[in-house]
């Protein structure tokens, strides 16, 4: 089957180019101009990923990208813009983003990205059940955790971490592979950027009494396990 992509960007030139070149690539491909087209097309969860540039009319790729995410829209979405700034891109991946493309961009890596995207879409698409470690719930359908009986709101990136920590509950996780797995292929993203999260994450789960259930494993990393 082939990928069915939707490309957002106000430049019409830009708009051709991407919709000639992808077919070329064996995806199909629907194009809007500005944010409310781009919004009401990514609503029907009908495409497998979204090219959003962020400098369009209307509603900012910003916000068409935090739309989806407040209505559980899980479509991965590469975001494209003239902005080369680290905050700039920290902004969109903390939004929920699964990349991030500077303009002027290279084809043939922008290809190369979307099918890595795609490739980890495809994998996330097995069994979907709750994840349970000791009094810790993870709702992989509605994107929920509780703890007990207290909801423990999470960002994209916090869920995204706890999620692949609790997929090997008590196996340790080296920064390296956490970040292959939650950051992916982003160059923008560090090591210290797993250590940065890892203690979001730390705080939100002992404000809600689950304080220990990540644990760091001195020159090694970081795993999951009973609370204290």
């Amino acid at each position: 089957m082939r990928p069915q992509i939707l490309v957002v960007d106000d430049e019409p030139g830009v708009r051709k180019a991407l919709d000639r070149g992808l077919r070329g690539e064996g995806m199909d491909v629907t194009t809007a101009a500005d944010g409310p087209a781009a919004l009401r097309l990514a609503r029907t969860g009908s495409f497998d990923a979204i090219l959003l540039d962020i400098m369009i009319p209307g509603l900012s790729g910003y916000r068409v990208l935090e739309e989806l995410r407040a209505l559980g829209n899980t479509t991965p979405v590469l975001l494209v813009s003239a902005k080369d700034g680290e905050i700039d891109q920290a902004d969109g991946l903390d939004l929920g983003a699964d990349g991030y493309v500077v303009k002027p961009f290279s084809f043939v890596v922008l290809v190369a990205q979307l099918r890595a995207t795609l490739r980890r879409a495809a994998a996330g698409t097995a069994p979907r059940g709750p994840i349970r470690v000791a009094g810790l719930t993870i709702d992989r359908g509605t994107r929920t955790v509780r703890y007990d009986d207290a909801e423990i709101p999470l960002s994209p990136r916090e869920y995204r971490l706890l999620v692949t920590l609790a997929s090997r509950a008590g196996t340790v996780w080296t920064k390296q592979e956490l970040l292959t797995e939650v950051w992916g292929d982003e160059q923008a993203a560090t090591r210290n950027a797993v250590e940065v999260y890892v203690g979001y994450l730390r705080r939100k789960l002992s404000e809600a009494g689950a304080a220990g259930l990540v644990r760091t494993v001195r020159g090694h990393g970081y795993q999951l396990g009973d609370a204290r």
